[in-house]
């Protein structure tokens, strides 16, 4: 099988288009066996006196061979869904599970960590090292080394059960989101819809051999019905299959729902905190972060609630008497979007819509580019020949001095049997190897635009450019780092709730007139986005902010104390409806299911982390507020970010990379101010 398993072979980038779901079980049973054959040798050798190179770098070399082989794998089960490469995924997910318990508590191994950290060799270790060393038997201890047989035994299932529930969860919602559609015959029904969403869903329905128009709960059509549609009961319709998506509600009730894995999930995360010693899953969680304790999470959401709950009232109070005015008396969740996107216009005359034709995604492109090549130092090139899962995946070099760094994929447009939402993963860490090769990052970018339609370039709402940007930054963490040991290279060992850091803290040149400027030009005549329309589009940056804040809080709070109280007699629902009652000022219809459809804390890495968005967000505006001080394009505040923040990934803690940058530790006042929440401040 070796010579014709493509995931067995030594490659550079991914030949994505000749993996087939039957390689991918027998490539990873290969590559584990020989890896814990590898490992038992490795023990017989180094348990005495270990070593770096013969310890550390040598499980580096073992674990980057299965992750040459899992993450493409993984990857197109997000990017390429289908029943055979899910069924091929799963059927590997116990195993891996397995394997990463198994080493998590290989008593021999964990004890050459500890003597390895203990030699006198250990004290001459740069601070990468020594806090690769402090991790990893950081996660021995949370991967259950010290408890009895039987116990260690239990973590293990629970491990193997969580990962299988987590990717049913991700699967179900995937086929919640693809089993809804309503076909329009007549266009009148599509009234208020701008043109560009009403071709793709020409492209959308005649791509599946019908006529008219197609509505999918894929995010682009939602939106675009959302925030457009004149047609009411149409955005209560197209409202309720989407916020019933995965539940035991709506027009597919019971059809893949998330309700019963959302409580074992939650069972199972709780027994392991307990088993592990921490109260609850929510300290478990916090055992790795920045934040210090539950307590501090708490204050932290809560004093923010506090002072953005009276704008979002005032917020939502102008939302209903606007549409009240219009002759809604009786504003729904189904109405907000549309009616906002009508205030906007008539306070700002500015829509989403209108700003599109600036933002065609080449235009977009080439001014990231600049940005990030002014504040960073870096070029970046097309590559045009190169191995892809879909015909719009582009590939992208970054190089420094004419020096190669690192690469990127881009996979930015919605489409069938594709995971919704944007992300980074890395493709491959930057570290040395064994044989002293330097092997360069490469980074996986999807988001999920509307797609070009009729011969234009896709062209991106701001909102979409703004997504582009984050997402960016998440991948210049990975790619730009100076770390050459895996462990902390890139965004490996960053504190979760500091990896949102360099990604928002990307957004703000979205809203700088010297970022716009370069980023934005009309699709057709190339024309700089008009002053007035830029002076529409900032005096409008911060519209029903209060509303976005107090969403915001209301996911992370539901979160936290989801994973903090759970096992105390409240359903998911129950948790959900006392957070609003804390925060929200507006409450969804008894039949809306968000918690089905939140992926990020049942089948991302955000359980009891999802604060991570808004605790990152005090230390990227905070960040930001430099530059605004010293230049927005200022390219030495810029190198400084870069060699303070993004060249040393996790080799130090987040705090202490912070205040290097910023020569203090955090203030608030920054995301007060950008959010235009600052006069409650005081």
């Amino acid at each position: 099988m070796t010579a014709t398993n493509p995931l067995l072979q030594d490659f550079d980038l991914p030949p994505y288009s000749q993996i087939k779901p039957e390689h991918v079980e027998p490539a990873i049973e290969q590559i584990l066996a020989d890896n814990r054959a590898a490992i038992t040798r490795l023990l017989q050798t180094q348990q005495a006196q270990p070593s770096w190179d013969g310890l550390v770098l040598a499980l580096d070399e073992l674990h980057a061979r299965l992750g040459r082989a899992w993450s493409p794998v993984s990857h197109l089960n997000a990017v390429c869904n289908s029943a055979e490469l899910r069924a091929a995924y799963e059927a590997c997910l116990p195993k891996l599970s397995e394997y990463w318990t198994e080493l998590g508590q290989n008593q021999a191994l964990c004890q050459a960590y500890k003597a390895l950290a203990g030699s006198p060799a250990a004290a001459g270790f740069e601070v990468a090292q020594k806090t690769i060393l402090e991790h990893t038997l950081r996660d021995f201890r949370l991967s259950g080394i010290d408890l009895p047989p039987a116990e260690q035994q239990r973590y293990g299932e629970i491990q193997m059960k969580l990962s299988e529930l987590t990717s049913r969860f991700s699967n179900q919602l995937l086929d919640a989101t693809q089993a809804w559609t309503k076909a329009i015959a007549d266009e009148a029904q599509l009234a208020g819809l701008p043109d560009s969403a009403k071709a793709q869903m020409a492209q959308a329905a005649k791509a599946k051999g019908l006529d008219g128009w197609l509505i999918s709960l894929e995010f682009p059509s939602y939106y675009a019905v959302m925030t457009y549609a004149d047609d009411r009961a149409l955005r209560e319709e197209v409202y309720t299959a989407y916020c019933t998506r995965a539940s035991d509600q709506g027009p597919n009730a019971g059809q893949f729902d998330n309700g019963p894995l959302m409580e074992q999930i939650l069972d199972l995360r709780q027994e392991l905190a307990r088993l592990l010693g921490f109260a609850h899953y929510g300290e478990l969680s916090l055992a790795s972060k920045m934040a210090d304790s539950t307590e501090q999470v708490l204050h932290f959401l809560r004093d923010l609630a506090v002072r953005s709950k009276p704008f979002a009232q005032r917020d939502l109070d102008e939302l209903r008497a606007f549409a009240a005015e219009q002759g809604c008396a009786d504003l729904a969740s189904w109405d907000t979007g549309y009616y906002a996107e009508k205030l906007r216009q008539s306070r700002y005359s500015l829509s989403q819509e209108q700003v599109r034709a600036w933002f065609p995604i080449d235009k977009v492109l080439s001014g990231l580019f600049a940005i990030v090549q002014q504040l960073y130092g870096i070029e970046i090139h097309e590559l045009k020949d190169f191995d892809t899962w879909h015909p719009d995946v582009r590939l992208f070099e970054i190089r420094e001095n004419g020096a190669h760094v690192g690469r990127f994929f881009f996979d930015l447009y919605a489409r069938a049997n594709k995971r919704g939402g944007a992300w980074m993963d890395g493709a491959r860490d930057k570290r040395r190897s064994a044989q002293g090769e330097l092997i360069s990052p490469v980074a996986n970018l999807v988001c999920n635009f509307t797609p070009a339609v009729q011969g234009q370039p896709a062209l991106l709402t701001h909102d979409e450019v703004t997504t582009l940007f984050h997402e960016f930054g998440h991948g210049l963490h990975h790619l730009l780092t100076r770390i050459e040991h895996a462990g902390v290279s890139g965004i490996n060992g960053v504190a979760w709730d500091a990896v949102e850091l360099p990604s928002q803290f990307m957004e703000n040149w979205c809203w700088e007139p010297e970022g716009l400027a370069l980023i934005s030009g009309h699709f057709e005549t190339g024309e700089p986005l008009p002053k007035d329309l830029l002076d529409k589009m900032l005096a409008a940056k911060n519209f029903q902010s209060g509303l976005m804040m107090v969403r915001q809080l209301e996911f992370s709070l539901f979160d936290f104390e989801l994973h903090a109280t759970h096992g105390d007699g409240r359903s998911v629902l129950q948790v959900l409806e006392s957070v609003r009652d804390q925060v929200a000022v507006m409450r969804p219809p008894a039949f809306n299911r968000f918690a089905n459809s939140f992926a990020h804390i049942f089948a991302g890495g955000y359980a009891a982390g999802y604060y991570s968005y808004k605790w990152a967000e005090v230390l990227s505006a905070d960040a930001f507020s430099l530059f605004e001080e010293q230049g927005v394009l200022n390219p030495e505040t810029g190198r400084a970010f870069r060699e303070a923040i993004l060249a040393r990934g996790g080799s130090r803690e987040s705090m202490q990379l912070f205040v290097d940058f910023r020569g203090r530790e955090p203030s608030i006042d920054a995301l007060l101010r950008h959010s235009g929440l600052e006069e409650q401040a005081a």
